[in-house]
């Protein structure tokens, strides 16, 4: 009785965060003007500045799903709701080369229930320090992003699309918890970041770079393929042909809503750790390659924006299929994935916002298991950028039936799925 009302308690001041955050965005939204989908969330109005180079600023975002999913009847269900976010902003700086930044986020927000393993929780989910000297060169040390995808290092809020997850996570996403057994958390993992960009001068064109040590995946002496207790490694190179894409650090966007102007960057990255994937028994190294791609076109004439993002993945995590017996296996995926999508952002504004249908398809292949493919349809509702979108779409195929697990033999039948997701950032 009394977790149930523990979980009660949390559902309720989850809810009043939610309503703050609705009666911000109808009271912004009004004020929107034509063509006008801002990049920066509204917690620009939240600072408390002392002088030009000191100040802190206090920010939210919420993300939330009703799906409704094909039954064993092959009719659509009655549907459910879910919590994909919850976060709040923290961030600052002390003067003009030292920063900080600590976000929270309501970790598994939908597992309430007593049985639920992970369980829900509200907790850190960034708490870097930063030394920012210029722009070639720049520190970051704490709990972060890992350095490796356009997709990771957009978070779920700066995405194209708001299910954008569709290919095997990294390591820091795969697992769910730090410490032995896991290798972070959402993509985070805890290490320094070097990060910087430059104009080389040969080719028209910006180079950033980002890369860093990390954490990784540990294990403890008895259970886990991380016996030697090694560390992560990360890099991404992006090269920017057209526009440069002016983002805080090295975190991305998927798209820029035509704000950027003309934008064309080309990115690899990859991460490796040894004895990285796998069980005690039955372990491996893994590696990682990324590629992806943005391009995005502001069309003549006041004709819309057409945006087109490709990610390509490889990765190798040879370990034995006998370790899929051991309940303390870390099964990284060992195969290639890629995802392509295409959209197109009206340019007439209807109501308070911009109309921006779009289509996606992506692949994953493991080594040792049953492939898997989905296709995906939709349309965005543009009120305010990042701040306040609107996203109807319905997917089709068998890549949410067969999930994570990569084990020879798994099996899952091809399903029809509608979503209804919006998000807000204050």
């Amino acid at each position: 009785m009394q977790t149930r009302n523990n979980s009660l308690q949390a559902e309720i001041k989850i809810t009043n965060l939610y309503l703050t955050l609705l009666i911000v965005f109808l009271l912004s939204a009004f004020q929107a003007n034509a063509m006008d989908v801002s990049m920066q969330p509204l917690s620009d109005k939240l600072k408390v500045q002392t002088s030009e180079t000191r100040w802190i600023k206090l920010g939210a975002g919420y993300r939330g799903t009703g799906t409704w999913m094909e039954n064993s009847n092959g009719n659509l269900n009655n549907g459910t709701y879910s919590n994909d976010n919850a976060r709040l902003y923290l961030n600052g700086q002390l003067n003009q080369y030292l920063k900080f930044e600590v976000n929270t986020e309501c970790f598994f927000c939908n597992n309430t229930s007593s049985g639920d393993n992970p369980k829900m929780s509200y907790n850190i989910l960034d708490a870097i320090a930063k030394f920012e000297y210029n722009r070639y060169l720049n520190i970051w040390g704490g709990r972060m992003l890992v350095p490796t995808e356009r997709g990771e290092l957009s978070g779920p809020f700066f995405q194209a699309t708001h299910d954008a997850f569709r290919t095997p996570f990294f390591s820091q996403d795969f697992s769910t918890h730090f410490g032995n057994g896991g290798a972070g958390r959402y993509g985070r993992s805890d290490g320094v970041t070097f990060w910087g960009n430059a104009e080389p001068g040969f080719i028209p064109g910006t180079l950033g770079y980002a890369m860093g040590v990390y954490r990784g995946l540990e294990s403890s002496r008895t259970v886990g393929p991380n016996q030697s207790g090694t560390v992560l490694t990360a890099a991404r190179v992006t090269y920017n042909f057209l526009n440069p894409e002016k983002n805080p650090g090295y975190y991305t966007a998927s798209t820029y809503y035509g704000k950027a102007g003309d934008i064309l960057a080309l990115a690899f990255g990859m991460s490796y750790q040894k004895d990285g994937a796998g069980s005690f028994a039955n372990r491996s190294d893994f590696f990682g390659a990324t590629g992806d791609l943005l391009f995005e076109k502001v069309l003549p004439r006041n004709m819309g924006v057409t945006t087109l993002n490709a990610e390509y993945k490889q990765f190798y995590a040879d370990y034995s299929t006998a370790a899929f017996a051991d309940p303390g296996c870390f099964c990284m995926f060992d195969g290639k994935s890629w995802t392509v999508t295409g959209l197109y952002m009206l340019p007439t504004k209807i109501g308070i916002g911009h109309f921006q249908p779009y289509g996606r398809f992506t692949s994953v292949q493991p080594n040792k298991s049953s492939n898997r493919e989905e296709i995906e349809a939709g349309l965005n509702y543009i009120i305010d950028g990042f701040n306040a979108r609107v996203s109807a779409y319905y997917q089709h195929g068998d890549l949410l039936s067969k999930g994570l697990n990569y084990a020879p033999g798994v099996s899952g039948p091809t399903q029809d799925i509608f979503r209804i997701s919006f998000q807000l950032q204050i």
